[in-house]
């Protein structure tokens, strides 16, 4: 019977160490992302806006929570804060094209087709971050997604080299900001652990520079 206790002493022991290396970790990413968040207002120029995918739906247009981010960059753009936006996201099929209908959104407002620079493999956050850095050559960005996301993006962001700043896209409730916070504990976890071993993105490619004309990235006319 004692057996059992100690093992079961050691077991909650070792389940409480692993829960303290969770939290610690989850602690470095957060906080020094969450420091790097701004407003449009006060962010500092740079040389892009990175808009990170948030899904389309059926009909091909984007989601609220993506439409909030493009509106945010547009703003940015607008304000002369950044001189492209380079967006980010899955095209990883025909029939599913996160990239292109964030290119349309933006040029039915008025951006300018070579403004716009496509990744079209842009399928997580740490690929994103590690893409604009390795493949457009951006040195200075501004992310833009919603603030639960925010702190993992930016920490990716500097970890990767890239000087960031985040403005959070946060225009309406979606009613799922609970749910996405709760999953960025893992996340974070991860995020740590592919930064530790410097993972290469699913694709890389050719150098395409963010100082260039955008309509190099784009597959659609």
């Amino acid at each position: 019977m004692q057996r059992f206790v100690r093992f079961g002493r050691r077991l909650s022991a070792l389940a409480a160490l692993g829960l303290a290396l969770l939290l610690i970790i989850n602690a470095l990413v957060f906080f020094p992302g969450r420091s790097l968040i701004t407003t449009a207002a006060a962010a500092e120029p740079a040389q892009v806006a990175l808009v990170l995918g948030a899904g389309v739906g059926a009909d091909g247009r984007p989601t609220p929570m993506l439409r909030d981010r493009l509106e945010t960059a547009l703003e940015l753009y607008r304000a002369g804060k950044v001189q492209k936006l380079l967006l980010s996201g899955d095209h990883s099929r025909p029939d599913y094209d996160e990239v292109n209908a964030m290119r349309r959104y933006l040029e039915e407002r008025g951006v300018p087709p070579e403004d716009l620079f496509l990744d079209h493999a842009g399928f997580d956050t740490y690929d994103s971050m590690y893409r604009a850095a390795a493949i457009f050559q951006v040195e200075d960005v501004i992310v833009v997604t919603q603030e639960f996301h925010l702190p993992r993006a930016l920490w990716i962001a500097t970890r990767l080299g890239l000087d960031a700043q985040g403005v959070a896209a946060d225009r309406f409730r979606y009613g799922v900001e609970r749910v996405y916070a709760a999953r960025e504990f893992a996340a974070r976890v991860k995020a740590f652990g592919e930064v530790a071993v410097r993972r290469r993105p699913v694709f890389l490619g050719p150098v395409i520079p963010i100082s260039g004309d955008g309509r190099a990235t784009h597959d659609e006319r």
